[in-house]
């Protein structure tokens, strides 16, 4: 049986630094690309948004106006639509670029914040996840309001059910959406429809902080750019990359508001063998 237990445990730690390997492929790609996101987001999230794409290495655009776009969409590397902050004017800007993304072979990612806080906000949502997006990132509660379209309202932007909870509804998503699917919580899951890794990595007080959740989807569509060819392991990458800045930052920290510093801080100087040492990506069965 101890035989058993450490061959298991040495099979894990050499997939954990397999994807710590692949992380740090994913962020040095980011760096050296410096793909242009263009994010159609909610005003709370834009600031941390942007901040964390520039110090992930990518480049931020906040480019909502419906008129511009025809000419600006086709020219970004990705999308990324947040519903924080609905109105009907931007919800015709998020499914013109979304159509346009597709249409170019840009990837794009949905961020459902309280899909199902309104009928309007599930209705926007569904459509959105029609224009077949290439990742889908939210709370456990968004991502099973979602996958069911049948869930009661729930706490806005909380989330009231774990990540395990959701996995199910993950994977039944992704099957029928074709989307990558990730649920963000204390361990992150990640899925295809078929696989599911769970990601190990991040502090308690980053929920302490607004739009922590906005500012990793931003930053999985900024690795899904780099890495258009396997938006699962972008995906798995950039939020445990995430994450390690926020363990770093927690170090230094002494509350939320310097958290948000050190770990905008601790993002822009990660280095591989923090990476390689930090990064908390292994499978998880069932």
């Amino acid at each position: 049986m101890e035989e058993k237990q450490r061959a298991a445990e040495e099979r894990g730690e050499e997939e954990r630094k397999g994807w710590a390997r692949k992380a740090w492929e994913s962020i040095r790609a980011v760096r050296e690309r410096s793909p242009l996101v263009q994010c159609i987001t909610n005003f709370v999230s834009m600031d941390l948004m942007a901040n964390t794409l520039l110090a992930g290495g990518a480049s931020p655009a906040m480019v909502h106006c419906l008129q511009e776009i025809p000419d600006f969409t086709p020219h970004a590397d990705s999308l990324c639509i947040n519903i924080g902050t609905l109105s009907p004017d931007w919800v015709l800007s998020m499914k013109a670029s979304a159509s346009l993304a597709a249409e170019k072979g840009r990837p794009w990612v949905l961020d459902p914040v309280a899909v199902s806080a309104s009928d309007f906000r599930m209705t926007v949502c569904l459509d959105l996840v029609q224009l077949r997006p290439t990742v889908i990132r939210g709370n456990a509660s968004e991502i099973m309001a979602l996958s069911s379209a049948s869930l009661g309202p729930n706490k806005g932007v909380d989330s009231s059910h774990g990540t395990m909870d959701a996995v199910e509804a993950a994977r039944s998503l992704a099957q029928r959406s074709g989307a990558i699917v990730a649920v963000s919580g204390a361990v992150d899951v990640i899925t295809d429809g078929q696989r599911v890794v769970g990601v190990r990595n991040g502090v308690a007080m980053m929920q302490r902080i607004t739009a922590t959740g906005c500012a990793v989807t931003a930053l999985i569509a900024a690795f899904v750019a780099a890495n258009p060819s396997n938006p699962f392991e972008a995906t798995a990458c950039s939020l445990s990359i995430f994450g390690v800045a926020g363990e770093l930052g927690m170090d230094m920290a002494k509350g939320p508001a310097s958290l948000r510093m050190h770990m905008i801080d601790s993002l822009h100087g990660l280095d591989e063998p923090t990476l390689l040492s930090r990064v908390n990506i292994t499978s998880l069965s069932g």
